[in-house]
């Protein structure tokens, strides 16, 4: 893969749910090796079960590295994954949010809840506005962020976004393909302030 700049470090969101699907853990296994085999370091919620809970296992595994970032009420409550030796414990949710981005080569959203989204739409808003200009990535697996995809073109056919903002994103089926999409993801620059505004 030729890359305009190596990427070292990349955030990922995703879910803690116990109850999903198998695809969907056998899908971060994919991540985790991609990673494990380029010599990337995994930034995470820093839990211990559901989607993040199987990334953080898979890289532990072979010795990857993984730096994880929770809100202190988590810890409070036993959620830390304790295999994480670099985990970093914030005040709050927003916090959390910030710590993600800092340092970070690329964004991947793989499924997951209410909180999942609310990350991902608020990198997708920081973009936009220039404050964030690294490569976003939609682990789109068996559809499953669809009705998203559709709501955000949808945003952009009744104008309430530009059409060149369709490029803050790219959206692959499985995690096989998120390297190849971080290395072909359009360049953006803070200069995106200027045309953020429809």
């Amino acid at each position: 893969m030729n890359s305009k700049k190596p990427i070292r470090q990349i955030c990922v969101y995703c879910a803690s749910s116990k109850k999903i699907d198998e695809k969907y853990l056998l899908d971060a296994d994919a991540l985790a090796a991609s990673f494990l085999d380029n010599d990337i370091t995994l930034v995470f919620g820093g839990g211990s079960v559901g989607l993040m809970g199987r990334l953080a296992d898979r890289m532990l595994e072979s010795g990857g590295r993984v730096i994880g970032i929770m809100p202190q009420f988590m810890k409070d409550v036993e959620w830390a994954h304790k295999g994480v030796n670099d985990i970093e414990f914030v005040k709050d949710m927003h916090e959390r949010k910030k710590r993600f981005l800092d340092g970070t080569d690329a964004l991947v959203a793989l499924p997951g809840g209410c909180g999942t989204l609310e990350e991902l739409l608020e990198a997708i808003t920081l973009k936009r506005l220039g404050l964030f200009v690294k490569p976003i990535i939609i682990v789109n697996l068996d559809g499953f962020y669809n009705p998203l995809i559709q709501m955000l073109e949808r945003c952009v056919e009744e104008r309430f976004m530009a059409q060149e903002h369709l490029k803050m994103w790219n959206v692959v089926s499985s995690s096989k393909e998120v390297l190849t999409a971080i290395y072909q993801a359009s360049d953006w620059d803070e200069g995106a302030i200027k045309f953020a505004a429809v």
